[in-house]
């Protein structure tokens, strides 16, 4: 039998945590405020605390700090109604446990207590290695750092970054384009102890494939040609600090091998340079790909993808949290610098975010909501004043079956016919080139064109990064 000590002045929740636990064999105390709780712990020794963030007096995260001394390791379950990034990382830095989000069922409560139970409470962390919620942080006051959502989807994700920050372990964060990989990166920054340090995020995509390993590791003076003086990398630059590789999915196989030995040894080598350097640099890395599929085409290495995905956190498509659709879109109007938020985003207007399904995720209801903005010039905000919706993602199902039996019947008779002729004339062919040069300028043409030029809407629908998309087609004078 286990005694539970429940912590909250609202007197339902404490009677229906009394009569759930109770009927499964534990303990229960109650106590309204933080400071009946360590007046009561002074003779009680909980197995589990579970307590309210908002108290009567002292709140409930610093009751943590002032409760450990008198409960030991006995686990502490925080229970918030605005669950918040900062609350998350806080909580779990004063050595919370797990933290509960209202409104929430009996049952999952229960299953968290008896987690909790089953498992000693986490050492809190020491305070020197504690990153204080309320500090700037080095980067451009311009950039926001909020991560918005109430929706289970999103407090998972502010679990996650909270549990990671602290951790120096590489992290993989997946994704669809638009949905915030590189905001989940600078806040995993930001709520670590290298917050001081630089974070460099780089993207693989928009490298020149054929100096992405010179703009990685750097290079030496005549290491090829042009190359007339040293030069760092970016490894180099992020020197302990953190180094986001976004567009990883797009790395060159060779550049994967080095990758690897930076990750497995923290060593690396310039190019032209046979001697290894040491890099203490923190690696992020983020794609919108699928690694099953690239392992599977043999386009990227399953050891490396190993290695970086020591901790994954994969975020939610906004489809697929429109719980959120009010509170973002109040926070992107307020971002706009507009007034009277809430009056302005009329029930017409909300009923129309709920109603679309944002292929592009947050980024294009940002998009959405600074358009809309400029339309309704400090009026309500209405229907027909947002853009037209992003075309949807491109998608197996949307092909019909004929259509992709006729495209792989002429490709594998075109590969056929030119392999025999290669034969024939003894002759070295790229047919893997040959075959993008004939597919894709039609491909890239009609695509850009359907979406009426807009090229970050042509390089959503392709699945492209929009340096990938702008180099394949100035490499076809299609600029």
């Amino acid at each position: 039998m286990s005694q539970i000590l429940v912590v909250d002045d609202e007197p339902s929740i404490c009677w229906g945590f009394r009569e759930f636990l109770t009927d499964d064999g534990h303990t229960v105390s109650v106590a309204a405020s933080a400071e009946e709780a360590l007046r009561m712990t002074d003779t009680l020794r909980p197995d589990v605390v579970v307590m309210d963030v908002r108290l009567p007096g002292m709140d409930g995260l610093t009751a943590i700090h002032h409760l450990r001394p008198k409960i030991g390791t006995a686990p502490i379950v925080v229970i918030t109604a605005f669950g918040t990034l900062d609350t998350a990382v806080k909580a779990l830095q004063e050595g919370a446990f797990d933290y509960l989000t209202k409104p929430f069922d009996l049952d999952q409560a229960a299953a968290v207590v008896n987690r909790a139970l089953a498992f000693a409470a986490p050492a809190k962390v020491p305070q020197s290695e504690v990153t204080s919620t309320g500090s700037k942080p080095d980067i451009s006051r311009s950039l926001d750092l909020t991560l918005v959502g109430t929706s289970p989807a999103m407090q998972r994700v502010f679990k996650q970054i909270a549990l990671v920050a602290g951790a120096d372990v590489p992290v993989l964060i997946t994704g669809e384009s638009g949905t915030g990989k590189e905001l989940i990166a600078r806040l995993i920054h930001q709520h670590s102890t290298r917050k001081d340090k630089p974070f460099l995020p780089v993207s693989l995509a928009a490298l020149n494939p054929g100096l992405i390993e010179s703009e990685l590791f750097g290079h030496v003076r005549g290491a090829f040609t042009g190359a007339t003086e040293d030069r760092r990398g970016v490894f180099e630059f992020a020197d302990q600090g953190t180094l986001l590789l976004d567009e990883l999915g797009d790395t060159p196989l060779p550049v994967q091998v080095k990758l690897l030995r930076a990750l497995e040894n923290h060593e690396y080598a310039p190019v032209g340079d046979p001697r290894p350097r040491i890099t203490r640099a923190r690696i992020l890395a983020a794609t919108n790909r699928s690694f099953p599929e690239l392992i599977a085409a043999g386009t990227f290495r399953e050891d490396l993808y190993y290695r970086l995905s020591v901790f994954q956190i994969e975020l939610p498509p906004l489809r697929d949290r429109p719980s959120d659709l009010p509170a973002l879109a109040r926070h992107f109007l307020a971002n706009c610098g507009e007034q009277f938020v809430n009056e302005r985003l009329t029930p017409e207007f909300l009923a129309a975010l709920q109603s679309r399904t944002w292929a592009g995720n947050v980024r294009e209801l940002r998009n959405a909501m600074e358009y809309a903005a400029l339309l309704a010039r400090g009026g309500p905000l209405r229907p027909e004043q947002l853009p037209p919706p992003m075309p949807l993602t491109l998608s197996r199902a949307s092909i019909g079956i004929d259509d992709r039996t006729r495209v792989v019947e002429a490709v594998a008779q075109w590969a056929q016919d030119a392999a025999v002729k290669a034969l024939d004339l003894g002759s070295e062919s790229d047919l893997y080139d040959q075959l993008l040069q004939i597919i894709e300028p039609p491909l890239l043409r009609a695509t850009v064109t359907g979406c009426q030029n807009n090229r970050a809407a042509a390089a959503q629908l392709l699945g492209l990064h929009r340096g990938t998309l702008r180099q394949k087609l100035k490499r076809y004078e299609m600029e």
